[in-house]
């Protein structure tokens, strides 16, 4: 009987279909509470035959451990930074994925981060259940430019929203998306300097990559407005955080919403967390009850396909035959 690991809290905790699905295979379900660093993944690995993992850290020295019982991972989400992509492909795993199932949820969870620091929820909610009437004079997002890097499928959800708040779009992305661009009023920046320069808010939405890491960092938050407010829904990497830190100290950026840090979770002393004008949530953007069943049920029906000798959904590493992952 193949024998699967299951990581992921968010599907291990939210009731649905993906759980009838999974259990009418018959295979043999155990379970961790991830997400998983090196050497707890280590430790789950090695009698195993696929994996349905969320943001564990996946290296080649796990893969190697893993295998020759590991046929197959298949990823609760779509980023895949935590996993040795190089490796996989090398080694013969298929790397499933499923593209398309949180976009919407990310991008409400943009306005909500966005919303609760313009307005000051926090402070205005603590006074009030500490039995205080504090008042703080908060801002409109009415009239002002959000600048969104990367326009992808959550990418493009914002900007719908933001038009809807009377916003101003400013978009960068390599691969310009014209037609939409044009039905939702959406301007191009050519550079990345050019949209940090135009933004009163900074929504990041790229991939976690060599040219990314760091994105925001001393050098390009100099270029960007002053009381710019950046929100960062993508990964905790993108943003530098002594950087970041000591921006926001100075005023030269006014807020901070992440709900990503490069740490998670973030050690106690973490120089965010205390900080009144950041907002972090731990890494909820996609967890409503509707993605949650969306992601897993793909994450899901991808293992089941490739099981049986089937094409997958989505697989990132597609140079891999999916046949590599069929489970006796």
């Amino acid at each position: 009987m193949p024998r699967v690991l299951v990581t992921t809290t968010s599907f291990q905790d939210t009731p649905g279909t993906h759980h009838d699905l999974l259990a009418k295979t018959g295979w043999e379900i155990v379970t961790a509470r991830g997400p998983l660093n090196e050497a707890d993944t280590l430790a789950a690995v090695g009698e195993i035959d696929a994996y349905i993992c969320g943001d564990d850290l996946i290296t080649d020295a796990v893969l190697a451990k893993a295998q020759p019982r590991l046929k197959v991972i298949s990823k609760y989400g779509i980023g895949v930074d935590k996993i040795d992509v190089d490796a996989c492909t090398r080694r013969g795993i298929p790397l499933l994925f499923t593209p398309g199932v949180n976009h919407t949820t990310v991008a409400e969870h943009v306005f909500l981060l966005m919303l609760c620091l313009q307005k000051h929820l926090l402070f205005h909610a603590d006074a009030v259940r500490a039995g205080q009437w504090q008042r703080k004079t908060g801002h409109e997002l009415w009239g002002k430019t959000i600048g969104i890097v990367g326009l992808g499928r959550i990418g493009k959800e914002v900007a719908i929203r933001a038009r809807a708040f009377g916003m101003q779009v400013v978009g960068y992305d390599l691969y310009w998306d014209k037609d939409f661009a044009e039905a939702h009023e959406v301007s191009r920046a050519e550079s990345m300097a050019e949209i940090f320069a135009q933004s009163d808010y900074l929504s990041l939405h790229t991939n976690l990559t060599p040219e990314t890491r760091d994105l925001v960092r001393a050098e390009t938050i100099a270029q960007m407005k002053d009381g710019v407010q950046i929100i960062n829904c993508a990964r905790g990497e993108i943003v530098h955080t002594a950087d970041i830190v000591a921006a926001l100290n100075s005023g030269k950026v006014a807020g901070y919403g992440a709900d990503v840090l490069e740490e998670e979770p973030p050690p106690p002393d973490h120089p965010l967390l205390k900080l009144p004008n950041v907002v972090i949530t731990p890494h909820v953007g996609s967890r409503t009850a509707e993605s949650v069943q969306r992601q897993a049920t793909k994450a899901v029906q991808n293992l089941i396909n490739v099981a049986a000798g089937d094409a997958p959904l989505a697989q990132v590493n597609g140079d891999v035959p999916f046949t590599n992952g069929k489970l006796a």
